[in-house]
């Protein structure tokens, strides 16, 4: 998402990452990958439950979850991963928010 960051920003969106992790582990991430957008972290699980993500230790636990949650704060897209590697690409969420930016016009 990273390579693509002004693509989100130039359709409005924002993107946010939340992860298990304490606030001192993102942050360090955050500030040794250069990350753009906001990383939320989430040691409780409290995100996860929300959203019903997937934690699976046979898998290395959390599965991917993505969503797209408009203006409104409803969840307009959602992708659960079944697998580390099963996050859909870039292109499939820009997709996503034109049809909704075209939609809401």
């Amino acid at each position: 998402m990273r390579d693509n960051y002004a693509d989100f920003t130039r359709r409005g969106a924002a993107i946010i990452a939340v992860g298990p992790d304490t606030a001192q582990t993102f942050q360090r991430y955050w500030e040794n990958e250069n990350l753009p957008y906001i990383g939320l972290p989430d040691p409780d699980h409290r995100v996860a439950r929300l959203y019903r993500q997937e934690v699976n230790l046979f898998k290395l636990g959390r599965m991917p979850l993505n969503t797209i949650v408009d203006i409104d704060g409803r969840i307009r897209y959602v992708h659960f991963g079944s697998s580390m590697s099963d996050i859909p690409d870039n292109e499939t969420f820009l997709n996503v928010i034109d049809h909704l930016n075209e939609s809401s016009r």
